[in-house]
């Protein structure tokens, strides 16, 4: 059993092992090597969890910067389970795509669980074998209480790539809601059947799927983690990173071409900046004490970081291109975990000022400090929707760690998890979904939850303990 202590060390850790002091410091200002040695030793023991365990009260990571976004193809990594019932979810049917028997994806398959997985959708397979030119019985799928009817066909071309057709129908009102064909490579049928999701989604519920964004997460695997880079289902899998040494906190820029993240491999914390498709990467921040907690700007252009170089942990913001950082905050707490709102205005960050980590709010440019949470006396990793309509947020209650979602017009708070270790929860660019990360019968998973909580999916690890995700924005042209 992982040891729930370790779960959410937060400040103390912070202060015992990553603020600089004369106990954890050398004479050249590094992290002492028998501290750092016996702590890693400490939360790497399978007794005890390990550092991706701890929330990113500090955020950092010790990576080795092996493999390049596109090297390594991760198979069957993950399962879906979808549970629960939504209060208004749209009936909807869908025919295997004619010729889908050949293809090396089930379109079909992934399109069907996609919508589900929505929790704004409840699915039945059609029995007619029906494709985009014939007209269905409408009369016949409305007896069956279905709203909407998804069909199409998959062909395979003498070059070797797949014509994929597909048409929406409108049941109710008998209406055909559009059709779209594509010519891709094998490669791409699974991004394109997300992207059939998400026309779908928007025709029907009037909001832009995500389900051809992808997700950032890191495992444990045998002694060794890796940060991966997946479709929004948690499919096709691709190893960005790996290293015999824990990793936390990938986040994602606006643009989804990049990734800040945290290394120790200095013996001390070091923020990098990832080239995605590349697997470049290049030193962000890298001053004396801890470096940590990297959060991009709306705009790219700059990151909210943690650094300890003037002795306490603090936020600071620094130019996505390196630079000289400027101080946002100056107290004798500990500051950390900042995140910027939507329109870059404010940043959202956790700090000990009032005695216990709580969740506060400061405008980007600096200035006061208003308090956010009040519902509880532990309140840690803020995420704020795209709306900014919505803060999650993890909350210990009675020892149990929750993901809580608290209305920020009216401040009402609801938790909506049946589970007691979760972390790190990441907003859908779209704001209708969050993940996180969990406990599940003693392994390690990630989750996806509606806002209300009552439609989740697992998304349970076949190789690996999993942790830490991050919900990459829209893509370029979505």
């Amino acid at each position: 059993m992982i040891n729930l202590l370790l779960l959410h060390l937060g400040f103390e850790t912070i202060v015992k092992y990553f603020v600089p002091s004369k106990h954890n410091l050398n004479a050249k200002g590094q992290l002492n090597e028998k501290l750092y040695k016996s702590f890693f030793k400490m939360i790497s023991h399978p007794s005890a969890g390990f550092l991706g365990k701890i929330p990113r009260l500090f955020t950092t990571s010790v990576l080795a910067f092996t493999l390049p976004f596109m090297c390594s193809n991760a198979s069957a990594q993950f399962r879906v389970d979808v549970s629960g019932i939504g209060l208004s979810q749209i009936p909807f049917s869908i025919s295997t795509f004619k010729g889908e028997d050949a293809s090396p994806q089930k379109v079909s398959t992934i399109v069907f669980a996609d919508l589900e997985r929505s929790g704004q959708f409840k699915g039945q397979t059609a029995s007619q074998a029906l494709d985009e030119t014939s007209r269905p019985d409408v009369s016949a799928f409305r007896q069956k209480n279905v709203d909407a009817l998804v069909v199409g066909s998959i062909t395979k071309l003498a070059d070797g790539r797949y014509d994929v057709t597909f048409r929406l129908w409108d049941i109710v009102k008998g209406q055909d809601l559009g059709a779209q064909s594509f010519s891709v490579s094998p490669a791409d049928l699974r991004l394109i059947s997300h992207r059939i999701s998400d026309y779908v989604y928007e025709k029907l519920t009037g909001d832009k799927g995500i389900f051809s964004t992808r997700i950032a997460y890191v495992t444990k695997n045998s002694g060794k983690f890796h940060l991966w880079i997946a479709d929004a289902d948690g499919e096709n899998a691709q190893a960005a990173l790996s290293s015999p040494e824990p990793i936390i906190s990938p986040s994602w820029s606006p643009n989804g071409q990049q990734l800040a993240y945290v290394s120790f491999e200095s013996r001390k914390p070091v923020v990098y900046i990832h080239e995605v498709f590349s697997g470049k990467r290049r030193v962000l921040a890298n001053f004396k004490g801890s470096n940590s907690a990297p959060s991009w700007a709306p705009d790219g252009k700059t990151l909210a970081v943690t650094l300890s170089r003037d002795g306490g942990s603090q936020l600071f913001l620094i130019d996505a291109n390196g630079g000289e950082p400027r101080r946002l905050t100056s107290s004798s707490s500990i500051d950390t975990e900042p995140v910027f709102s939507p329109d870059g205005a404010s940043i959202y960050f956790v700090s000990d000022r009032g005695g216990m980590p709580q969740i506060y709010r400061t405008p980007a440019i600096g200035g006061p400090v208003q308090r956010v949470t009040f519902a509880g006396n532990y309140n840690i990793s803020p995420a704020i929707s795209s709306d900014g309509k919505w803060l999650a947020y993890i909350s210990r209650i009675s020892g149990q760690f929750k993901l809580s979602v608290q209305d920020l017009s009216t401040d009402k708070v609801t938790q909506i998890t049946a589970t007691i270790a979760d972390e790190r929860p990441s907003f859908a660019p779209n704001g209708k979904l969050i993940a996180y990360a969990t406990q599940i019968q003693g392994r390690e998973a990630l989750m996806t939850t509606s806002l209300d909580g009552r439609i989740s999916a697992r998304l349970a690890g076949q190789s690996g303990d999993i942790r830490e995700p991050n919900w990459g924005p829209y893509n370029k042209g979505q």
